[in-house]
């Protein structure tokens, strides 16, 4: 279960260097083939995808440093919060985007909450 455990986080840490780096620097060429839509959107809302990058950066970073904290107790403390946070993001995600952003972002997340309540 610690395995799987692991490789969930980083699953979900790596996912959200992903979105980090398709938001911040590929927002009008990935990030639009991805999300389709006029050019003249992705130009427009370049500085808030960058900004909403960022903010994967930091939940990235906050799973990967639950993997090397050293004391089980606060790594699952840490993990149960940005699990957490991730679901959230998800959520709010799948009702304002698309409905495939629960899939992708919030599924690993839940299941990696589900192997901490193991």
């Amino acid at each position: 279960m610690e395995i799987v455990l692991k490789v969930l986080v980083i699953l979900v840490a790596m996912q959200h260097l992903f979105f980090f780096w398709m938001e911040t620097f590929a927002w009008t060429s990935f990030g639009r083939k991805t999300f389709g839509g006029k050019r003249e959107y992705f130009e427009q809302t370049k500085s808030l995808a960058a900004n909403q990058g960022v903010y994967n950066a930091f939940l990235s970073a906050g799973l990967i440093w639950s993997l090397f904290v050293g004391n089980l107790e606060f790594e699952a403390m840490l993990q149960v919060f940005f699990f957490a946070c991730v679901v959230i993001a998800g959520i709010v995600g799948a009702i304002t985007v698309s409905k495939k952003i629960f899939w992708i972002q919030s599924l690993p997340a839940l299941l990696g909450l589900l192997f901490l309540a193991i």
